[in-house]
């Protein structure tokens, strides 16, 4: 895979920390890795974005915020707020490519779930993510409600023939209830495969080197990791 899309089940489950430990992972064995962040929102000119807290925990340097809001709303509620032009995503898709076309593997972080709006056109994730002919990496929560929400996000990828390269809980929690437990069984069950992984909640804390030793534990072998679904499972089971 030279592209891969994350996406998430909604705002705040840990795409930004997915990210950076792919990124990790793709550093640490040789790889020349981009990361690309089409629309940072609810972030201030000069504040850290994602893309500085991929920087951080990745140790990489080749990073891209390609627009940014202050308002922390959908890109395109936040492009109208502020009166900026919204986001061309054929503009997106081309940088994307170019940066392909350089030997690199390019992630691309969206912003929120798979069909928030980046102009008034309604254009989505989902259609970069058809443009670039590219897998998309869900993260989810591991919690009450994540069923839904998943089965949701694989149903709109399923209608626009989009691939899945795996689902990811974003914050695995430090004692996991009843909910979280039974949920990784039914995720598997949603996605007819196994969970490609799972990060520990309070990563996105870690320092470079302990956060890329947490990646490896945290990711399937497909994305470099050494995580094992079946027996993360059996260590949790209800």
């Amino acid at each position: 895979m030279s592209v891969i899309i994350i996406t998430g089940t909604g705002t705040g489950v840990g795409k930004t920390v997915v990210t950076a430990a792919l990124a990790a992972l793709a550093a640490a064995d040789g790889s020349a890795v981009a990361v690309v962040k089409p629309a940072q929102t609810g972030v201030l000119p000069g504040e850290l974005g994602d893309v500085d807290l991929v920087r951080r925990l990745a140790g990489i340097e080749d990073v891209h915020e390609l627009a940014r809001y202050a308002d922390p709303l959908a890109p395109v509620s936040a492009a109208r707020r502020a009166g900026l032009p919204t986001l061309d995503l054929a503009t997106v898709a081309g940088t994307v490519r170019d940066l392909r076309a350089e030997g690199r593997l390019v992630l691309v972080e969206g912003a929120g779930g798979l069909l928030v709006r980046y102009d008034d056109d309604g254009s989505t994730l989902a259609d970069l993510a058809c443009q670039l002919r590219a897998p998309v990496l869900v993260v989810t929560t591991a919690g009450l409600g994540t069923l839904n929400a998943t089965a949701l996000t694989l149903e709109a990828m399923a209608h626009r023939g989009l691939a899945l390269a795996g689902i990811v809980v974003g914050s695995w929690p430090a004692e996991p209830d009843l909910a979280a437990r039974s949920n990784l069984a039914d995720l598997e069950l949603l996605a007819a495969r196994p969970l490609a992984g799972a990060v520990p909640e309070g990563s996105g804390q870690l320092d470079t080197q302990r956060f890329r030793q947490v990646a490896r534990a945290s990711l399937e072998p497909a994305l470099g990791g050494t995580f094992h679904a079946g027996r993360f499972r059996a260590r949790h089971a209800p």
